[in-house]
C-alpha cells in the first residue's frame, strides 16, 4: 500500500513530462498561438490603416459640403468642366 502512494503521484509527474512538451510544440500549441498572435497584430494594423482612410473620407466629405473651392477643384480634375469665360488648350 505504501508502495502505491508514491506510485501514482510518479506516474502523474512523468505523464506530464511527458505530455506537456508534445502539447505545447504540437500543431495546436505554441505554432498555432504564434499564427494567431501575426493575425491579431495584422487585423490591428489593418484596422489602424482603415481608420486613418475614414477619416481622411470624412475630412474630403465636410470640405466638399462647406468649402467651394473643394467642389470646383472635383469638377475640374475629374469631371473636366470649366467656367463660362474660360478656354482650354489641348497638345497632341
Amino acid at each position: 500500500m505504501d508502495r502505491l502512494r508514491w506510485l501514482l503521484p510518479l506516474a502523474l509527474i512523468l505523464g506530464a513530462v511527458v505530455a506537456v512538451p508534445i502539447l505545447i510544440l504540437g500543431d495546436e500549441g505554441l505554432p498555432r498561438y504564434r499564427r494567431l498572435r501575426y493575425e491579431l497584430e495584422d487585423a490591428r494594423s489593418q484596422n489602424r490603416r482603415l481608420r486613418h482612410e475614414i477619416e481622411g473620407l470624412r475630412e474630403e466629405i465636410q470640405a466638399l459640403r462647406t468649402e467651394p473651392t473643394a467642389l470646383e477643384h472635383i469638377a475640374r480634375d475629374e469631371l473636366g468642366m470649366i467656367k463660362p469665360d474660360e478656354v482650354i488648350f489641348q497638345f497632341q
